[in-house]
């Protein structure tokens, strides 16, 4: 009887032409994620020759039980967009001319945080208990300060196997929590692949029995929560002179920061608390290299006078449809 690890890794191309395809959708959370996989006769060079496949809504709390069909992209039997279809919305931005000319690119910095499978506690912490305080984790290395490196460093080459642009990981300030980044990426496919890059991950912690955390503040007290900082810059940005267009952009986001503050994700304010690197929920302020902002512009942006800036309000858990779809419309067709 061969291992289980043999069966997993076996060849399929030495037997046969067919190939398994596996569907990923975004479920009634709006954060949960679900799959299934199907046998397809070949390989597929472009996801348009994949064939539509239904789900069982009524079992992921996006379709009564007496209509439950829903088709993975996600829509209804009739074909209308299901509400946790933000892509289908941030579609429609992001194919507007306005911002077609722009080419907005996103760099999205992706915090989570590793817990122990049946206690919910984070990685490395003893049970029950805490570890020393923040300061040593960071970037950290040795045994007694990095929890779970194995886990995101077969994320990080995983990622990159599967052609998703992931740019770098890092250990954060509290133990057992850790960042990766994706991107740069221009407009939709930000969120396209930053959601694949979720789904990868959390396959792999399902692997390593560990559990995957997006909670933006999984523990309270004197411990940094989680974010998802988005940078983002336009063509205007980039080019001489984009430094004033920046600080335009900044006073149009501050002129909607409630609007924004509603869409970056559930249970901010436990994070948003003026403290731990964040600014106050309900303060709007930017600056050069602050990182108590809510936008920071870089000290670089400010010396070469044109650049990117990064909106720190988002969180762990933010959908990255909406939030960069939203920072679009607002810096480019929002007339205030």
């Amino acid at each position: 009887m061969s291992l289980l690890s043999d069966l997993i890794n076996l060849n399929l191309s030495e037997t046969t032409e067919k190939v398994i395809a596996e569907y990923i959708w975004i479920g009634g959370s709006g954060l949960d994620l679900r799959s299934k996989a199907r046998t397809l006769p070949g390989p597929v060079t472009d996801p348009a020759q994949l064939p539509k496949w239904n789900y069982d809504g009524s079992s992921t709390d996006q379709a009564p039980g007496t209509d439950s069909e829903v088709m993975c992209d996600t829509y209804t039997p009739a074909g209308e967009p299901i509400p946790t279809n933000k892509r289908f919305n941030a579609a429609k931005i992001f194919s507007n001319p306005d911002v077609v000319a722009e080419e907005p690119w996103y760099g999205i910095e992706q915090e989570y945080t590793l817990l122990q499978k049946d206690v919910k506690w984070p990685v490395g912490w003893p049970v029950g208990g805490f570890p020393g305080p923040q300061g040593p984790y960071y970037c950290g290395i040795g045994a007694d300060k990095s929890f779970g490196r194995d886990i995101v460093d077969s994320h990080y080459k995983a990622c990159l196997y599967a052609g998703i642009n992931i740019s770098g990981i890092n250990g954060e300030v509290m133990p057992g929590q850790w960042e990766f980044q994706v991107g740069p990426a221009v407009g939709i496919s930000a969120g396209d692949q930053l959601w694949v890059a979720r789904y990868i991950l959390e396959r792999i912690t399902e692997i390593a029995g560990v559990v995957l955390s997006f909670d933006p503040k999984p523990i309270q007290g004197d411990w940094n929560g989680a974010g998802a900082h988005t940078n983002y810059s336009t063509k205007s940005m980039r080019n001489d002179g984009g430094y004033e267009v920046i600080k335009k952009a900044i006073e149009k986001l501050g002129s909607r920061h409630k609007e924004h503050i509603a869409a970056y994700g559930e249970g901010n304010e436990r994070r948003l608390t003026g403290r731990h690197e964040t600014a106050d929920i309900n303060t709007f302020c930017w600056g050069v290299a602050n990182r108590g902002a809510s936008i920071r512009v870089g000290r670089d942006t400010e010396k070469d006078g044109k650049g990117y800036f990064e909106d720190r309000r988002p969180a762990s858990n933010m959908d990255p449809y909406v939030v960069t779809s939203l920072i679009a419309e607002t810096t480019l067709l929002w007339k205030p």
